[in-house]
């Protein structure tokens, strides 16, 4: 039987409202701790924040413009986007920068470190709790990568104390109880993002393999036609719809499905799933 279990995971909806956020004016504070792990401890000479003249002829920082700079860099090249933080912060940076600073320690691959700084700064921001949900949400996501899905269901659920119903929190929070096995309770939290946003496709695709897990396959099948309503052309969907279809006895459709994601997405990770499920499939049937 095949019963690999893939969820979308789209780490672009990490940056989701916060990226485009107009930093308050900058308040100081200490500079960030250097992590473990042979993390930058010094600003790199090119690292300089944007600036604009000052009244008195002299410069100072742009916020809107060196919050944005400091993200893309840290996004794009994280040890730069680090070293960016660091002199940014010992100008005064505050949030924004203590922000651009977890940004770059995620891109670094520092989870752990990433998620403790954002729900340290939730918690302590004067900003809106729409933006607070943000950070707990990326804290959220962090914990998950770093294989911490008790400590990310913690964040999130904090995050939806802030934005109830909130349909991106409740579907990163289906993904920490997902990874935590808790498919009923995920199931859950699924139902009531579709309540919400009814064409979710990444949510129905997700529904449809917590359903598959729970036996329900009907109500995958279901999903999956739905979200291929929606778009025709989603890798996602095309895989679970061959795990559907395989768990259901239909072996040709489930090829057809799993070759269809061959095609759409060749060098991805769901293209390496597709690929192990036909090789199990063939296995099974002697070909």
């Amino acid at each position: 039987m095949i019963s690999v279990f893939r969820v979308p995971f789209s780490v672009l909806g990490l940056m989701a409202g916060l990226l485009l956020a107009l930093p308050a004016q900058a308040q100081q504070s200490d500079g960030p701790a250097v992590p473990s792990g042979g993390v930058p401890s010094a600003p790199a000479p090119a690292a300089k924040p944007a600036a604009t003249a000052g009244k008195a002829g002299g410069e100072r920082i742009d916020d809107a413009r060196q919050y944005a700079h400091c993200i893309a860099l840290a996004r794009q090249k994280p040890e730069d986007g680090w070293e960016e933080a660091l002199a940014w912060t010992s100008l005064g940076g505050g949030e924004p920068a203590r922000h651009c600073a977890a940004v770059a320690l995620f891109g670094l691959k520092s989870y752990a470190e990433a998620a403790t700084r954002l729900e340290d700064l939730a918690k302590e921001s004067r900003r809106s709790n729409l933006l607070r949900a943000g950070m707990l949400d990326q804290a959220g996501q962090a914990w998950l990568l770093d294989h911490q899905p008790e400590k990310a269901y913690a964040a999130i659920t904090t995050a939806l104390q802030l934005v109830p119903g909130a349909p991106d929190l409740l579907v990163d929070r289906a993904q920490a109880l997902a990874e935590a096995r808790n498919y009923q309770d995920a199931l859950k939290d699924l139902n009531q993002a579709l309540a919400a946003d009814p064409n979710r496709l990444d949510a129905l695709v997700f529904r449809a393999s917590a359903k598959r897990i729970l036996n329900d396959l009907d109500g995958a099948a279901a999903d999956i036609t739905r979200a291929l309503a929606l778009d025709h052309l989603d890798p996602d969907a095309w895989l679970e719809n061959g795990m559907v279809k395989r768990l259901q006895g239909d072996k040709d459709g489930a090829r057809k499905a799993w070759m269809q994601v061959l095609s759409l997405a060749p060098k991805s990770p769901d293209a390496d799933t597709a690929r192990q499920n036909l090789e199990l499939m063939d296995v099974e049937t002697g070909k």
